[in-house]
């Protein structure tokens, strides 16, 4: 029997070798992460003048903290819903919530709302998507403003 003699393997053929590996791992790298890449968008379109007055939201979020009674967070198979003290009510107080999904604009929720009978602002869950959230809840009582920020999975 002949024996097909094969080329000796040099240390020149392993830097080839491993070159090359090293190319395909990084090529297939650059592809996952290409491909995996989901929509992000800033979250405002003045995101550069409101970032200027961000003063006011730290004050705002620090006057509700101080707060004796919070606002009561609740999420359910029904929605989110967000209870209210009687004291801040729809006679002395306008109410706003902005739920904000960072993966995708076009799923964020923006509202001038009004509380329920039972003090409440309800979100219902036929109009979210499953995914992160940010639920800030703002509202301006006696011309003073105030702001709670939640974050949540649905």
């Amino acid at each position: 029997l002949k024996f097909i003699m094969l080329k000796k393997f040099t240390w020149g053929h392993g830097i080839m070798v491993a070159l090359g590996s090293f190319m395909i791992f990084i090529l297939s790298l650059i592809w996952y992460f290409t491909s995996t890449w989901k929509n992000s968008e800033l979250i405002t379109d003045n995101y550069y003048e409101e970032e200027l007055a961000y003063q006011n939201v730290i004050d705002a979020k620090n006057k509700a903290i101080n707060l004796k009674e919070l606002p009561v967070y609740q999420q359910n198979e029904s929605g989110i819903s967000v209870t209210f003290p009687s004291e801040i009510n729809n006679s002395n107080s306008k109410f706003r919530i902005d739920l904000h999904r960072a993966e995708d604009q076009k799923l964020d929720i923006i509202r001038e709302m009004k509380l329920d009978q039972r003090n409440s602002i309800f979100i219902p869950a036929k109009v979210l998507a499953k995914g992160n959230y940010v639920l800030r809840v703002m509202w301006k009582k006696d011309n003073e403003e105030y702001q709670l920020d939640y974050d949540l999975i649905w």
